[in-house]
């Protein structure tokens, strides 16, 4: 892509209204912006990052046998009525002209199951798993945290519906390797802990994946021996001792900030809707379902957090809106820096190449480092004459110089 052709432009200094350091630099770097508190527009950099963590997403929900679909956001009310949910603090209720109550999605049990029950009958028709990548919507009090916490967010939920415990556990043992493979691609595995938490309503505990942050909004501790981790929330409950090993766990608290969850719903939503299934025997038997969730703007935030430094953004390739920022130094190196351009793209490499006039060397890679692309490329009447180009990884101090030929391979 010609950088001159891009919609938004990179800004000196962070905006004054934004506290958290993923919206800051995110929003310097021209990747989103902020329409008002807890609500933000996703540019073209950062929808780019979006579609990245979406696919890693699919995948790996694919490899488990998720199938895809699309739930509305609009949800009647008296689906949130029978599940005893109509009240919650984080809903946005509405009426529609008629007089009909709605409310708008901040999560899909109320919908997805009495899908699930019209196509489900039979035993036969056990398991199954359905996801999907939507817009959520919670009233929060006190959006405060960026992307981390928004008023309005992308999340991927994922759904599982099963004949008995054994199969459930099965499943959820799967999808616990599925989430670990999801945060391995995305960058920030070593950095995310498989943490245990209340459960809510639904059961005694629950599993979050915590990226430890110093920005985080949550407190856990970590059992050094098992590299788990126990929200702080229920700590006392478990005397300080990892519940795996049962060794004390850490009497440091680490910040850090939830980039996904899973958790069993037993027959909760089940129940409520009349969700059963005709077993071997001929009986009806409830059916048990898993939900599981990943919020895909949470976790660019936390990426943005973790890669980065007083520079700007130093993005993953698995994450990066481009592979290569290319910049060129001279008239002669801009017709040699848009060959390159058009090379890497027509090898599937995504490449960015800064052709704007009028912007001195240093403008153009001050912006190249906040932008954050993984490999910058500079060629100038020195490397042209050496028959060369410079490479430099975002983050090194070094630069290489290589020919043009040797970078295509290992590009």
């Amino acid at each position: 892509m010609l950088q001159s052709h891009l919609f938004t432009k990179a800004q000196r200094s962070a905006p004054k209204d934004e506290q958290s350091k993923n919206a800051q630099i995110l929003i310097r770097a021209g990747y989103v912006d902020k329409l008002m508190a807890g609500v933000y527009s996703f540019l073209p950099l950062g929808l780019l990052v979006l579609k990245r963590i979406a696919t890693i997403i699919r995948e790996e929900i694919n490899a488990i046998g998720g199938q895809e679909l699309l739930l509305p956001a609009l949800h009647p009310v008296e689906n949130y009525v029978a599940t005893g949910r109509e009240n919650i603090d984080v809903l946005f209720h509405s009426e529609l002209q008629g007089g009909q109550k709605v409310v708008f999605g901040q999560s899909h049990e109320e919908v997805v199951v009495p899908l699930v029950k019209k196509f489900v009958d039979s035993y036969r028709d056990l398991p199954l798993a359905v996801y999907q990548i939507q817009t959520k919507f919670r009233n929060e009090l006190r959006p405060k945290s960026g992307i981390f916490r928004g008023r309005e967010f992308i999340m991927k939920d994922l759904y599982s519906f099963h004949a008995d415990e054994k199969d459930f556990e099965e499943y959820y043992e799967r999808a616990r390797g599925a989430y670990k493979n999801i945060f391995d691609r995305a960058g920030i595995g070593e950095k995310t802990l498989l943490t245990f938490a209340s459960g809510g309503t639904f059961s005694k505990y629950s599993h979050e994946y915590q990226m430890l942050t110093d920005s985080g909004e949550d407190t856990i501790y970590v059992c050094e021996a098992c590299h788990i981790a126990v929200n702080e929330e229920i700590i006392k409950d478990l005397s300080g001792t990892c519940p795996e090993c049962k060794k004390d766990l850490s009497k440091k608290g680490h910040k850090a900030i939830e980039v996904g969850n899973i958790f069993s719903l037993k027959t909760r939503f089940s129940d409520a809707f009349g969700l059963t299934y005709r077993s071997v025997d001929g009986s009806d038997k409830p059916v048990i379902m898993g939900c599981y969730g990943i919020g895909l703007t949470r976790l660019m935030g936390a990426a943005a957090e973790l890669y980065s430094d007083e520079a700007g953004l130093r993005w993953p390739s698995s994450l990066a809106p481009f592979q290569v920022h290319i910049i060129a130094l001279s008239e002669d190196a801009a017709r040699e820096a848009k060959k390159l351009h058009d090379a890497l793209e027509k090898r599937n490499t995504r490449a960015l190449y800064d052709d704007r006039e009028g912007k001195s060397a240093g403008e153009r890679f001050f912006e190249a480092d906040l932008i954050g692309i993984p490999t910058r490329v500079v060629i100038s009447d020195k490397t042209l004459q050496e028959k060369k180009i410079e490479v430099k990884k975002r983050g090194s101090d070094k630069a290489e110089y290589m020919d043009i030929n040797s970078f295509m391979e290992t590009v």
